[in-house]
């Protein structure tokens, strides 16, 4: 095994590395970043997506300049420091290069345009308030007094509400389709402006949870919807990619 750190006389080697990742948890999503980029590498490739000398040279200066390695003696002794060899710097600049061509085109504006006009009713968003307390009865009591007095709510929340948000009045903000419990989820969207509902129970009936929905967006192209379309595009075209190759992990 290859040495990464001696300590005294205590050498550290890439098993050593590896079985600290598996036991921290940070291994699998480490596997996961690297299986995605070259996935996408090849994909690229695949598709004939060409990287310019000159392209791969301006990420490389750019590099160096972001890191204050104005000279190529810099460069050369930052790289020996790493041990990474400059064929090996150039191609992790090259493959970065052909992943961010190979997104620009799974999430171009016309995919993403594409992607709203089939999907928008799931971007429809609102904008929500909410109570949670551990008992039935005191949900109950709290959503009848409600009913004869809606403009409490926030007072009510920051009495007994246990969630995060009490000291906002209960305020959630702006919910998409999707981020609810499903049982929940459903009603509150086909509420009206002013509506009290709930309560619902959580999996185990430890909690109890009553919203008031403060306003209604209808689905609309903004930047955040962009940019969870993008998400979107990026995650279903890397697991359709996923499928055509054969992944094991050692």
């Amino acid at each position: 095994m290859t040495a990464i750190v001696k300590i005294d006389d205590e050498v550290i080697d890439t098993e050593d590395f590896v079985r600290i990742l598996k036991l921290t948890g940070q291994f699998e999503s480490l596997i996961d970043q690297l299986v995605r980029e070259k996935l996408t590498v090849r994909a690229a490739k695949k598709q004939g997506i060409e990287v310019p000398a000159e392209q791969i040279q301006e990420r490389a200066d750019q590099f160096r300049r972001v890191r204050g390695l104005h000279r190529a003696s810099d460069m050369n002794q930052y790289l020996d420091t790493l041990r990474v060899g400059l064929d090996e710097f150039e191609a992790f600049i090259t493959e970065s290069l052909y992943e961010e061509k190979m997104m620009q085109t799974v999430c171009s504006e016309k995919a993403v345009a594409e992607y709203f006009k089939l999907n928008s009713p799931r971007f429809d968003s609102i904008e929500v308030s909410h109570i949670v307390v551990d008992k039935a009865g005191m949900a109950k009591e709290l959503i009848s007094y409600l009913r004869e007095d809606a403009d409490a709510f926030a007072d009510m929340a920051r009495e007994h509400s246990s969630a995060d948000t009490r000291e906002q009045g209960g305020l959630i903000g702006k919910v998409l389709r999707g981020s609810l419990k499903t049982e929940a989820e459903a009603k509150v969207f086909n509420a009206a402006v002013g509506d009290l509902l709930g309560p619902f129970p959580s999996a185990d009936q430890s909690l109890y949870e009553i919203f008031m929905i403060n306003g209604k967006n209808p689905a609309r192209l903004d930047e955040d919807v962009a940019t969870e379309i993008r998400r979107l595009l990026r995650e279903e075209w890397l697991m359709a990619r996923a499928q055509e190759h054969i992944i094991e992990v050692r």
